[in-house]
């Protein structure tokens, strides 16, 4: 009676560790223009290795252009930038 007791137990615990295992790649960067409760970012997902220009939308501020090459680039403050998203163009 104690030992199915404890294969249950068992059994439970590693099936939550099998959720939390899959649980981790939920959480990467998504593409294109996301915040975090203190930054803003642009992630670039390409498989060519191209670099694009992205119009950023600031608040309190002019608007800019900027190139990123792939990948996460910081944008700034979460505060600071509204959004931002591809122009269509490479650089």
């Amino acid at each position: 009676m104690v030992t199915s007791a404890l294969g249950a137990t068992a059994f439970a615990l590693a099936s939550l560790g099998a959720v939390t295992a899959t649980a981790g790649p939920a959480a990467a960067d998504p593409c294109g223009f996301y915040k975090t409760s203190s930054d803003a970012f642009y992630n670039h997902c390409t498989s060519d290795g191209s670099n694009v220009v992205i119009h950023v939308r600031t608040a309190l501020a002019p608007d800019y252009e900027r190139c990123v090459g792939p990948g996460r680039s910081w944008l700034g403050s979460a505060g600071k930038i509204q959004g931002a998203h591809y122009t269509g163009r490479t650089c």
